[in-house]
């Protein structure tokens, strides 16, 4: 999806792997990439896959093209970080592969929950995606909303 030219990621989606584990991205998430975009998939440290698109991957690159070399923390990081972090783009079909270890890290067997983040877009394994929809139900998501001044 598209809007003045920035790509936006809303809704959420259940998508299970197909034979060879790849899964489907959301047309409407691609509408603005071609095939060959590059994304980045990452292991959150909560439990879940974070995937940033395009135009997120360009940001992130600035930020560690900016990174000294001299700085051993930030490269340690860099290191740790990107060896993790797998980049995809999607087939004709809009399938995308995914590392067994990433699928792994989310504790995700056959079905997947992909949630757009207007950015970006998470997958979760169901069970996960329920624990963070119930965690953010009711008086919290009221409260939440206040915190972010939405």
């Amino acid at each position: 999806m598209a809007q003045s030219g920035k790509s936006i990621y809303t809704g959420l989606f259940r998508h299970t792997l197909d034979d060879k584990g790849r899964l489907t991205i959301p047309s409407g998430w691609r509408a603005a990439h071609a095939a060959e975009d590059t994304f980045l998939a990452t292991p959150h440290p909560d439990g879940y896959i974070a995937v940033l698109p395009p135009s997120e991957v360009e940001k992130l690159h600035d930020k560690f093209s900016a990174m000294k070399l001299s700085d051993a923390s930030a490269q340690a990081f860099a290191a740790r970080f990107f060896s993790q972090t797998q980049s995809f783009s999607f087939d004709k079909s809009g399938r995308a592969g995914l590392t067994a270890e990433l699928l792994k890290h989310a504790g995700i067997e056959k079905d997947a929950v992909l949630v757009g983040s207007l950015t970006k877009f998470n997958i979760y394994n169901p069970a996960r995606w329920q624990q963070e929809e119930a965690r953010t139900a009711g008086d919290n998501f009221g409260d939440l909303m206040r915190r972010l001044d939405i």
